[in-house]
């Protein structure tokens, strides 16, 4: 054979080999049957990588167009909200924690579910199974049918967390109208409830006022005790209405009895006050602290079992040894001294115990799983787990920020993460809750906060207004609450506490430690 009739053969049969290449993946009747299995399955894997090119490529064009354009409008999505994030996290936050937001987002992950299982579905038609022997048509079922519910799959559990994530946002915060930061900061009442089965309604046995600075995220805390008394109210104030001689009737009328009284007297209260509990007990703190509160959180003991399992239980610094059980029940274990992970059975006796502890140690454990649980939320856990968490939320937190606060109030909950806390407790040697100048905590208040402002330590001065209240008291032998016939009579169901105050001298810090 002539050479120029062996060049113009290779060329030929390079022109059939480069146009049976190109158009394998569209038309498998031309190939060998090795050749089609591995059609088959490129057609299938390419819809795992680029959702659409197997239609592209494989006849079906139109449909593989517009997958594509899906997909890249949703890479785009993703590309702008993580770049708004990165430059206006609130703004971020605060999109993707309204409920109509969230509803769009469920729906879409919804939507591109359905979608992919059509594309993995056409794939498998389009690599012709029918052609293949047995056993590798049974192999593409298989590797179908794993991928489409690995992906599809994933984008279902995505949207179900998403809707269950917007429904407990809409049990949570009932608020509706936003408040203006006072001075630059934002006072936010944080109550740890309990309303089990041995407890007739919901005293809040954990009182604590967190004071935020509304730009630099730095707080501090202030926890009253339960068992103050003598309370007078602000001029103006709904309480100040409704008792003009304050809360005063010694021990019984102490600070979280005073949630009971007003729930079960809630037709004294204007119309349209959806917690008197909570109003009570905010405008108590306001007057005991001159700061106006402007939100409150309840969290519920009652329900915290489950959520701190959803959370994958805590770690806790114990440094007293806690009975679980007591009281009127057996105490059928205890919580050892040391680092302890606890679940939810065990952090909720932790939390609740009463056998052997005062009121200030109980008090102390309840605000130590608080912090716990605030300190030690892992991320990957909350989005690995969110359905769970999201159920077991509902009821046990409620607050009256309002949804549209969510975002920003995100952003700057991780400032304060991020810095020191400062934390004052007025409880004995600070002040005798049952015998105390109202003075001292306010004046302790506003140095604790401006010490926090300007960043230094507010120790020195929390001790000299202790010393000071303390030589206060003991020259004039009064408080500035005095009993009054005029105060209501508690309930029956508020009562004196279980124990008597039993107040020590030790810091709180001496009960535990969020580990």
């Amino acid at each position: 054979m002539r050479a120029t009739e062996v060049a113009s053969t290779r060329e030929e049969t390079g022109l059939y080999v480069s146009e049976r290449s190109t158009t394998a993946l569209a038309d498998g009747g031309v190939l060998t049957p090795r050749m089609r299995r591995r059609r088959a399955f490129a057609l299938v894997l390419l819809t795992l990588v680029l959702p659409g090119s197997a239609q592209l490529v494989a006849g079906r064009r139109d449909l593989g167009r517009f997958a594509l354009r899906v997909w890249g409008l949703v890479v785009g999505v993703c590309l702008l909200v993580g770049v708004v994030f990165l430059v206006q996290r609130s703004l971020a936050l605060s999109l993707f924690s309204r409920g109509a937001v969230l509803t769009f987002v469920e729906s879409v992950f919804f939507a591109l579910a359905a979608l992919w299982a059509l594309l993995f579905l056409d794939a498998w038609r389009l690599g012709q199974p029918t052609t293949l022997v047995v056993r590798a048509r049974r192999w593409l079922t298989a590797i179908t049918a794993v991928l489409l519910v690995m992906t599809s799959g994933s984008l279902v559990y995505a949207a179900s967390n998403v809707g269950a994530g917007r429904d407990a946002l809409d049990s949570m915060f009932q608020g509706t109208t936003a408040a203006k930061a006072t001075k630059g900061r934002y006072n936010i009442l944080v109550l740890g409830g309990d309303s089990g089965a041995d407890r007739v309604g919901t005293r809040p046995d954990s009182i604590q006022l967190v004071s935020v600075d509304a730009t630099t995220g730095r707080a501090v805390t202030f926890g009253f005790s339960r068992d103050t008394e003598n309370i007078n109210f602000r001029p103006g104030s709904t309480m100040k209405r409704l008792m003009p001689a304050g809360w005063n009737c010694g021990d019984q009328c102490l600070l979280n009895g005073l949630f009971t009284w007003a729930t079960d007297h809630k037709a004294m209260f204007p119309p349209g006050t959806r917690d008197p509990g909570v109003l009570a007990t905010r405008e108590a703190v306001e007057a005991l602290s001159g700061l106006d509160v402007q939100y409150f959180v309840l969290i519920d003991l009652r329900g915290f079992s489950g959520l701190i399992d959803a959370l994958g239980g805590l770690d806790v610094n114990v440094q007293k040894r806690t009975p679980i059980g007591g009281g009127t029940s057996r105490i059928s274990g205890w919580i050892e001294p040391g680092l302890q992970h606890l679940d939810g059975t065990h952090a909720l006796w932790y939390a609740r115990a009463r056998e052997g502890s005062s009121n200030y140690d109980r008090m102390a454990r309840q605000r130590c799983v608080m912090t716990a649980m605030v300190q030690q939320v892992d991320p990957q856990a909350l989005v690995l787990h969110f359905a769970g968490i999201a159920a077991a939320t509902k009821g046990v937190l409620k607050t009256d920020l309002p949804q549209s606060e969510l975002g920003y109030f995100a952003d700057l909950a991780l400032k304060t993460r991020a810095q020191k806390i400062k934390s004052v407790n007025f409880v004995p040697p600070l002040i005798k809750p049952w015998h105390y100048d109202p003075a001292i905590i306010r004046s302790t208040v506003a140095s604790t906060i401006q010490a926090s402002e300007d960043g230094t330590s507010a120790s020195e001065s929390v001790a000299r207004k202790a010393a000071a209240g303390s030589a206060s008291a003991a020259r004039s032998g009064t408080t500035a609450g005095t009993p009054s016939a005029a105060t209501p009579a508690p309930d029956a169901s508020v009562g004196t506490p279980s124990a008597p105050a039993n107040a020590k001298t030790t810091d709180l810090g001496g009960i535990c430690s969020a580990g």
